[in-house]
């Protein structure tokens, strides 16, 4: 990796670390047909002020340690030769947001897509045992909502209305793109891993459910 990019700022093992992690997902979620062609984009905590990111255009299914490259807190790139993925705000507001969240990963599965086109603004989850899959939730007898926001290629403008929503609401385990995909985040990449299975499932059940 260009030498620009290890800075002092966070510990060049821990990018070396979440460079593994984040490719290793993407060969297993790219398997499960959630991330077709060069679609989604997946990011790790390195520090209060750096996330390791996927680098724009990579193939989720064939992602090395080289596709992963280290942004700033407003989304800018430490490395000149590559860009970030285009929805890296979407992110990076996260990360200011919530100092818990140590991971975040968009995929763009055909559950997610097609019901996000179905969905008003927001998306009712409940009576699934399933919940208990997102943290925070301990049992069936509840309901998560998860926001549904229309897509927009302008993503300073999306991710204010992100933030707009989440200063509004309860914090929630993901939000949906309206015929995009699905944002969801955790503690760390085997927690937002967790969240995003748990999606998945649950987005299937409601589908099957909506056809009788």
């Amino acid at each position: 990796m260009s030498a620009v990019v290890l800075s002092r700022d966070f510990d060049p093992a821990l990018l070396q670390h979440h460079a593994r992690e984040l490719a290793t997902a993407g060969r297993f979620l790219h398997g499960q047909g959630w991330v077709p062609a060069t679609s989604g984009n997946f990011s790790a905590r390195l520090s209060a002020d750096y996330a390791a990111i996927t680098a724009s255009g990579r193939h989720k299914g064939r992602l090395t340690e080289q596709d992963i490259m280290v942004v700033d807190r407003a989304g800018r790139a430490l490395d000149s030769a590559r860009r970030p993925s285009a929805e890296t705000l979407l992110h990076t507001t996260l990360y200011c947001r919530y100092p818990e969240v140590g991971a975040v990963l968009h995929t763009h599965s055909v559950n997610a897509t097609l019901l996000s086109r179905r969905c008003g603004s927001e998306l009712r989850l409940e009576g699934y045992e399933l919940l208990k899959a997102f943290r925070g939730v301990e049992t069936h007898d509840t309901c998560v909502i998860v926001p549904v926001f229309d897509n927009d290629q302008d993503i300073p403008r999306l991710a204010a209305q992100v933030e707009h929503y989440l200063d509004g609401h309860d914090e929630v385990p993901g939000y949906l793109i309206r015929g995009h995909g699905l944002y969801t985040w955790g503690r760390d990449v085997t927690e937002a891993l967790r969240h995003l299975e748990a999606f998945e499932f649950l987005f299937q059940c409601e589908l099957h459910q909506a056809r009788g």
